[in-house]
């Protein structure tokens, strides 16, 4: 019986999903640097990216453990306009996650900016934490 309403639930889930897509309620994401190609296709990217991006931080503050780069995913996938994944609503990463009502804490001690990006960007306000300033 457990099986059937576990079933129940992905099915309807996925429903929801699909009827979100089909009207146009899922958020539009910017497509990534044109000549670049992503770790893996976008449907496992969705559901596994943060654990592809794991990191363990050691007692000094250095990164240990770390397989994929999120400095890769933000150099590939900032925004033309704000060279971020995390400072307007649009960006990459804010665009996806406000949909599934997610907190993305990566950006409370990463910077969100693409480095290649950032001469060509408009000046903007000093990033707030959440916004991804890194000291």
């Amino acid at each position: 019986m457990r099986r059937v309403a576990v079933l129940s639930v992905t099915l309807a889930l996925v429903a929801t999903a699909v009827s979100a897509v089909a009207a146009g309620l899922a958020p539009v994401l910017p497509r990534a640097a044109a000549g670049t190609q992503c770790l893996a296709e976008p449907a496992i990217m969705r559901r596994e990216h943060m654990r592809m991006i794991e990191h363990v931080q050691d007692a000094d503050g250095h990164i240990r453990g770390a397989k994929h780069s999120l400095k890769r995913c933000i150099e590939c996938h900032a925004s033309t306009t704000s060279s971020s994944v995390a400072r307007d609503p649009g960006d990459f990463c804010v665009a996806c996650h406000s949909y599934a009502a997610v907190k993305i804490e990566c950006f409370d001690c990463h910077n969100g900016r693409a480095k290649a990006r950032e001469s060509s960007a408009t000046p903007a306000a000093a990033p707030t934490a959440a916004q991804g300033h890194t000291p």
